[in-house]
């Protein structure tokens, strides 16, 4: 059987998770939880760096990050399709991992991608709970699983978060990662063409997010999370 992660991260892209929620990855390792992340393509659209360098800079990452466990999809980048062609890797993942919490990309944001992500994923984790859909792992049958919570982080465009986490002591950690995808921001020896993401605006706007999202709720830095179901506690002094 394969490592049981308590939280597994969806992304479209490498370095989704690590620019959206790796601050909140880190801070549930740092608990003694397993946490890992799912890639659904390559990036093999985008305008810089190539297939290749992308896994080296995602296995950097991941790290950095202490991850437990990381893989990708390898599904087609600009191309994903809300169909069983699709979801059935996400179902395998979910039941290859059984997380208690599953994030995903952003419900709605400026790359078409990550907002049909965030509905191939989201009904990837309700589909994976029904044990009539048969799937196997190494010629081995799956068993059920649905997570207890889904989440989707916060990308580019803002959303109003229904849920903050506290990153403030792993953000400089959040950066180093996000640096080691070296082809994709700002690199002022870099020679390959300007895109919307590789400008130090970019990164700047990044931490300005999670300060306005850490002074929400009393801290330095946060990460904000959408949910479509109510997130239970069990004693008020879960909430900060």
């Amino acid at each position: 059987m394969a490592l049981k992660l308590d939280i597994l991260a969806f992304a479209a892209h490498p370095d989704d998770a690590e620019l959206s929620c790796s601050g909140t990855l880190m801070a549930h390792i740092a608990q003694g939880k397993k946490a890992g992340i799912v890639d659904l393509t390559r990036g093999e659209l985008g305008t810089r760096g190539t297939v290749e360098i992308r896994a080296q800079e995602s296995e950097a990452s991941s790290k950095i990050l202490g991850l437990h466990a990381r893989e990708n999809l390898g599904l087609p980048d600009g191309f994903l399709k809300n169909e069983e062609e699709h979801l059935l890797p996400l179902i395998k993942a979910i039941r290859k991992y059984q997380p208690e919490i599953v994030l995903c990309n952003a419900i709605d944001d400026r790359h078409p991608d990550h907002g049909l992500s965030a509905v191939i994923e989201e009904r990837a984790c309700f589909l994976a709970g029904l044990a009539k859909i048969v799937t196997t792992d190494n010629s081995v049958e799956q068993q059920a699983w649905r997570p207890k919570q889904v989440l989707h982080y916060v990308q580019d465009r803002y959303l109003n978060p229904d849920v903050i986490i506290d990153i403030t002591p792993y953000f400089e950690k959040k950066m180093e990662a996000i640096r080691a995808f070296k082809s994709q921001f700002y690199d002022p020896s870099g020679s390959e063409p300007n895109t919307y993401i590789s400008s130090p605006d970019f990164l700047e706007n990044i931490e300005t997010r999670a300060r306005e999202y850490g002074r929400a709720v009393g801290v330095k830095y946060g990460e904000g999370y959408t949910t479509k179901r109510k997130v239970g506690v069990k004693s008020l002094f879960d909430l900060l």
